[in-house]
């Protein structure tokens, strides 16, 4: 493993509205993002986007402040293409019709949202929105935003709907029941939309001041990201391999916890996790052991520290044991199949995965209640995974992605590196899906005359930057060992060849 120079993701801004229909009911409108976004796919949300450059030209009474008029027509213009809400001054002369057809003509690209609004001689009015908190995705993300968040009431005579496409539905909802959702496991929401949902639980007065009161808010949102009830992610700076700068270590649990891959070595990050640990403590929490997914430096660098620290025991599989022996003390085994129930309410169950391929002693934890799956390396959340012989081996690797398929239900996949996934069934999906038509490639530049693995490096993997073929040189050495282990490929010294084409 060597120190990723990766460098950090610039938030670019953008804009959501939370959008309440009553406000003695308090029911506000969400959207669930389509499984095919690449950014947050499958989430819960507020509708919002992005900020476009033509926002700036938005007709607009909000004053001098450019900034803030451009990054209020931006809300305004999302909630009004993913929702059909039209949050201008005016916009009461339009009939539904109307809104309904220039909607349908922003949405197909024939008139830009300036243009649609000073056409009808409407404006945005910032009187019609309250200012909520800002909120900046964490610096370890792959892509990062920037997002003003804006409250408005739903206008009389409107309602809102959403257009299927980059969104999967929308709906009208009590902020009680969104929560009750979330801590089913049957959806999953970014720490904002969470934040805000808890705050508009308490009632819509003075529910914007209780969400400025939220640490985060307002600020960067680095460690401590609560994914799901009983989930809290921590990432931890890690000298792992790029594109990833961080590894995700889990605490999962209630008044009962469990550390996942405390894998930083530095001493800033482990104080860190301490002082969260210390925290939970206070709450009255109580911490039961470690939990090692597999023996990488970046996925225990900072367990010794954490066990002696806590006076805590360190459980990982007899590979993973034995392959740490003198490095990283390990109490106990587990073996495959294990249960781990967790005490508090509403109950986690952890139930260990042997699910060697990445590494012979890898492990992932699927949490029954929710479908929630701890992959640690044999999926992340983004690029792919290195499989280097004889630590790594391919033939495992694919079916232990099979098993995980077979798992009864998949709500949320949380990776050893980058983002929480919706998709989880689609990604493991991708993962076989990407594996099966590489070796496809291998197996055609052996029979163009392709002998040795640089050469087959080259041919195979032209779209990855050169710097990088050390890697991939590894991964076309697992796919050539798991195709000699089925006879369909032959060595001899450093080169290989398709014995079916060979005289």
């Amino acid at each position: 493993m060597v120190p990723s120079v990766t460098p950090p993701v610039t938030p670019k801004d953008a804009a959501a509205v939370v959008l309440l229909r009553d406000l003695e009911d308090a029911r506000v409108f969400w959207v669930r993002r389509s499984l095919k976004m690449s950014f947050m796919g499958g989430y819960h949300a507020f509708p919002g986007g992005q900020r476009d450059p033509d926002d700036r030209r938005v007709p607009s009474i909000a004053g001098e402040d450019a900034e803030a008029a451009a990054v209020l027509a931006c809300a305004v213009r999302e909630v009004f293409e993913e929702t059909g809400v039209l949050l201008a001054r005016g916009a009461e002369r339009l009939s539904a019709a109307e809104r309904a057809a220039m909607r349908d003509d922003l949405l197909g690209g024939r008139v830009a949202f300036a243009d649609a609004l000073a056409r009808h001689g409407l404006a945005v009015d910032p009187s019609l929105v309250s200012n909520l908190p800002r909120w900046v995705t964490p610096p370890y993300f792959p892509r990062r935003f920037n997002t003003w968040f804006f409250a408005a009431r739903l206008p009389t005579g409107q309602d809102a709907s959403v257009v299927p496409g980059e969104l999967e539905s929308g709906e009208w909802i009590r902020p009680r029941e969104a929560l009750s959702r979330w801590s089913a496991g049957e959806c999953l929401m970014a720490t904002p939309v969470l934040s805000i949902l808890r705050a508009l639980d308490d009632g819509v007065s003075g529910f914007a001041e209780r969400l400025a009161a939220i640490p985060q808010a307002e600020r960067d949102l680095h460690q401590r990201i609560e994914l799901r009830e009983g989930f809290l992610l921590f990432p931890v700076r890690t000298p792992t391999l790029p594109p990833a700068t961080h590894t995700n270590c889990y605490l999962i649990g209630g008044a009962e916890l469990v550390v996942i891959d405390p894998g930083s070595p530095y001493e800033e990050e482990q104080r860190a996790l301490e002082d969260l640990v210390v925290s939970l403590i206070g709450e009255g929490r109580r911490v039961r052991e470690i939990l090692i997914t597999h023996l990488h430096p970046d996925h225990v660098g900072g367990v010794n520290q954490l066990a002696a620290r806590f006076g805590l025991p360190v459980a990982a599989h007899r590979l993973t044991a034995e392959a740490l022996a003198g490095a990283v003390r390990v109490d106990r085994l587990i073996g495959d199949g294990e249960v781990m129930a967790l005490g508090g309410e509403p109950g986690w169950r952890l139930r260990a995965l042997w699910t060697p391929g990445h590494a012979r002693g890898h492990l992932c934890f699927y949490e029954e209640r929710t479908g929630t799956l701890i992959s640690g390396d044999l999926v992340v959340g983004a690029g792919t995974v290195v499989i280097a012989p004889p630590e790594g081996h391919l033939g495992d690797y694919l079916d232990s992605l099979r098993r995980l398929l077979a798992l009864p239900r998949l709500t949320a996949l949380m990776p050893g590196h980058g983002p929480t996934l919706a998709d989880a069934r689609g990604k493991i999906e991708e993962y076989i899906a990407h594996r099966l038509a590489r070796e496809a490639q291998i197996v055609e530049a052996m029979r163009a005359g392709e002998r040795r693995i640089p050469e087959i490096v080259a041919e195979v993997y032209r779209e990855v930057p050169e710097q990088m073929h050390q890697l991939a040189a590894l991964s076309v050495l697992a796919h050539l060992e798991k195709l000699e282990a089925e006879g369909r490929a032959r060595r001899d010294g450093e080169a290989w060849a398709d014995p079916t084409r060979i005289a």
